[in-house]
C-alpha cells in the first residue's frame, strides 16, 4: 500500500499516479521511495506492457517538497548524501525500466519534476505543461536529474537551462526535444493512448533490448567493437522466440501472440 501514488491498472497498462495533489506532487523520502519500489513491482509483472507516469491535480510534479529540502539543510553531509543516493537511485530505476515508460504532463514539471519527464522514454505535454530546472533559484544544482536532462535536449541547452532556470513553456520543450508529442488539454489522454497503442503492437522482449541497445551504443565511436557489438546483438535475438513469432505473424498476415486476441 502506498500513501503518495496510486497504481491504476487498465490491461497491460499501468499508470502511476504521483497523489500529493496539494502539494503539487513535490516528492519528499516516502514518495522517492514509493516511486521506486512501484517502478520494480510493474517492472517485474510479466501482466504490464506499458507504463504511464502522471501527476495528481494541476501539477505533474513541483519536484522537491521545500519542507523536505529544508530539513535536509539542516542535516549534515552523511544524511545528505543518503537523500541524494535515493533520489539518483529512483530516477535510474524509472529510466531503466525494461517496460517503456511515458510522461503524462499536464501541468508543472519543475526541477525533479522535470527530472522525471526526461527520465521516462517518452514524454507527452500539454499547451498547459511548464518545466524549468529551477535549483540555482534555491542556491543548487539539478545534480541527480542531469543525466536525464543532457539525454533529452543535449549539453548546449542545458548550458543555459540550468544557469537561467528559465520557464520553458510546452512548445519550446518540444522545439528542444525535451518532450515527444504536444496536445491540448481534453486530446492529452487520447494523444498517451495513441502512443500505448503503437507499443503495444511492439513485441516486449524486443523493445527491451531496443532500450539497452540506445545505452551501448550511444556516444560511442563507429569501430569494429561497436558494429560486432550490434552483430551480436541482432544475431541473438533472431533465434528468440518472440522473434519467430513476430516474423511468422508478419507472413501469416495475422498479429502476434503478445497483441493477444
Amino acid at each position: 500500500m502506498f500513501t503518495s501514488l496510486e497504481i491504476e491498472l487498465a490491461g497491460p497498462v499501468a499508470t502511476i499516479w504521483m497523489n500529493r495533489p496539494d502539494l503539487h506532487n513535490a516528492f519528499d523520502e516516502t514518495l522517492i521511495a514509493e516511486l521506486t519500489a512501484a517502478c520494480i513491482a510493474l517492472d517485474g509483472d510479466a501482466d504490464v506492457r506499458v507504463v504511464v507516469l502522471g501527476g495528481r491535480g494541476k501539477s505533474f510534479s513541483a519536484g522537491a517538497d521545500l519542507n523536505w529540502m529544508r530539513r535536509a539543510a539542516n542535516n549534515g553531509i552523511d544524511e545528505n548524501l543518503n537523500d541524494a543516493r535515493a533520489l539518483a537511485g529512483m530516477l535510474r530505476t524509472l529510466a531503466e525500466m525494461k517496460k517503456p515508460t511515458i510522461a503524462r504532463v499536464q501541468g508543472a514539471a519543475l526541477g525533479g519534476g522535470m527530472g522525471l519527464a526526461s527520465a521516462c522514454d517518452i514524454a507527452v505535454a500539454s499547451t498547459k505543461a511548464v518545466f524549468a530546472t529551477s535549483e540555482v533559484k534555491f542556491g543548487i544544482i539539478p545534480s541527480a536529474i542531469s543525466p536525464y536532462l543532457l539525454r533529452a535536449i543535449g549539453a548546449r541547452q542545458a548550458t543555459r537551462y540550468f544557469q537561467t532556470a528559465e520557464r520553458i513553456d510546452a512548445a519550446r520543450a518540444r522545439e528542444i526535444g525535451l518532450v515527444h508529442e504536444v496536445a491540448e488539454p481534453e486530446t492529452l489522454d487520447a494523444k498517451v493512448a495513441e502512443i500505448v497503442a503503437a507499443l503495444l503492437a511492439g513485441g516486449p522482449n524486443a523493445q527491451a533490448a531496443a532500450k539497452d541497445l540506445i545505452r551501448a551504443v550511444d556516444h560511442q565511436p563507429v569501430n569494429h567493437t561497436l558494429v560486432e557489438e550490434t552483430a551480436h546483438r541482432i544475431a541473438h535475438l533472431r533465434a528468440t522466440p518472440e522473434a519467430r513469432e513476430g516474423i511468422s505473424a508478419f507472413l501469416d498476415k495475422r498479429q502476434p501472440n503478445w497483441m493477444g486476441e
